[in-house]
């Protein structure tokens, strides 16, 4: 089997930085408070997305929004001690010969400064990032990128993400699909994408054949 992994929530636990570069985005635009929750729920949309997506019913730019989140962002992470979850490292190592390869709505430069400082940039086959696509999640571009690439088949691979859009994004492309309930989705929006697998730790992905 190949494995497609989101990142933010499902390898790293990034929310931290990234729940307090929202809120500093929403001060700096004067947009009425989000809830935690609220915040969370764009963690997974590309970042070029963001705004519209927090704000339906406002009319606020999309890209005035990405500006300053990325401007906050960069600001913020230095004072961030990021983690992988636990089991992260170990559970890859043992998966790596199948293939591996990560779907994300982060940009590629960023996923490979992480990827680069966890010392596991070459474990991935491939690295898809928003900026590789021209559709994000929930749109199945960036799996079906990633199958036509390497010459997967849908069928022998599993996509694996905390948000329903990763679910979503993997069930539109034929592929398996697996949802992590540690991360940033919710308990019940996971459910509703319709996961093939639900798990609780990462290592519990060795369990799926």
């Amino acid at each position: 089997m190949n494995y497609i992994f989101d990142f933010d929530g499902t390898l790293m636990d990034t929310s931290g930085v990234i729940l307090s570069t929202i809120k500093a985005t929403i001060a700096e635009m004067s947009l009425p408070p989000k809830t935690d929750e609220e915040c969370r729920s764009i963690i997974g949309i590309r970042t070029d997305e963001a705004g519209k997506y927090l704000y339906p019913d406002l009319d606020i730019s999309n890209e005035e929004f990405a500006r300053i989140f990325r401007a906050n962002y960069d600001r913020l992470k230095k004072g961030a001690h990021e983690q992988t979850f636990p089991g992260v490292l170990d559970t890859l190592a043992q998966l790596r010969p199948s293939g591996l390869a990560i779907a994300s709505s982060r940009r590629v430069a960023s996923l490979n400064d992480y990827l680069s400082g966890l010392g596991i940039k070459d474990w991935f086959k491939m690295i898809v990032g928003a900026d590789n696509v021209l559709k994000g999640k929930p749109d199945p571009e960036p799996v079906l990128t990633i199958l036509k690439a390497l010459g997967w088949s849908a069928e022998d691979t599993l996509v694996i993400g905390d948000a329903d859009v990763d679910i979503m994004m993997g069930n539109a492309a034929g592929c398996k699909t697996c949802a992590v309930t540690y991360g940033n989705g919710s308990l019940a929006s996971l459910k509703e994408a319709a996961p093939d697998y639900m798990i609780d730790h990462f290592p519990q992905l060795l369990e799926i054949k």
